[in-house]
């Protein structure tokens, strides 16, 4: 892939206020009149929203974790095919709501010790990453609380509890902490709008 565009995702627990941002920086740039897209994941493309729909809907017991590791990755690859790349490819910023990483630590740690499957099956199937990756960092109980008062049927994570959102920030904070150049780690500790800011000057030296 020619990548003339420029890749950011965003990462955080559930509730620390990352789809917001995504949304939030898409506007802001947008407004610049900078060429951007917002898309998320699991989903971005048809084919990826029907998968999303079957893991993140219904019993999480009917997929074993592997089939859970494997349906996520063809969303992933469906998207980027459909998506992603010729977005990249006609030089545009695409701004997305979860990437690779949260698959690394939700699949590899919420249902069993599967990161090393969950590695080797992007390397072969995937292969890219975003150009930068913003973490919004929050305490884990207050971003499970937010979850829970805006609770609908997507709940397939947050219905783990505090034990798994924990592990999950320090498991965030470990993948910022061993790609720096590619992860923006920003306090979700404030209000939407001061959160906003702090994701604008944080990106602002990588814009093309």
């Amino acid at each position: 892939m020619t990548r003339k565009g420029l890749f950011l995702s965003f990462e955080g627990i559930d509730g620390s206020g990352k789809s917001t941002q995504a949304r939030r920086l898409y506007e802001t740039l947008s407004g610049e009149g900078r060429d951007c897209i917002l898309t998320r994941e699991p989903g971005g493309s048809p084919g990826a929203e029907e998968i999303r729909a079957l893991v993140l809907q219904g019993d999480p017991d009917r997929w074993s974790a592997e089939t859970e590791m494997l349906l996520f990755t063809a969303a992933r690859r469906d998207h980027i095919e459909r998506v992603i790349t010729p977005a990249l490819e006609a030089g545009q910023i695409v701004i997305c709501d979860r990437f690779a990483d949260s698959t690394r630590l939700y699949q590899g740690l919420s249902r069993g010790d599967l990161r090393e499957k969950v590695d080797a099956l992007h390397d072969l199937m995937i292969g890219i990453e975003p150009d930068l990756t913003v973490l919004i960092d929050m305490s884990p109980t207050d971003a499970l609380a937010r979850a829970h008062a805006r609770r609908g049927i997507e709940m397939r994570f947050e219905d783990f509890g505090l034990d798994l959102q924990e592990a999950m920030r320090a498991g965030f904070l470990g993948l910022a902490a061993d790609a720096p150049g590619r992860f923006r780690v920003v306090d979700g500790a404030a209000d939407e709008e001061t959160v906003a800011t702090r994701v604008r000057e944080a990106i602002a030296p990588d814009l093309p």
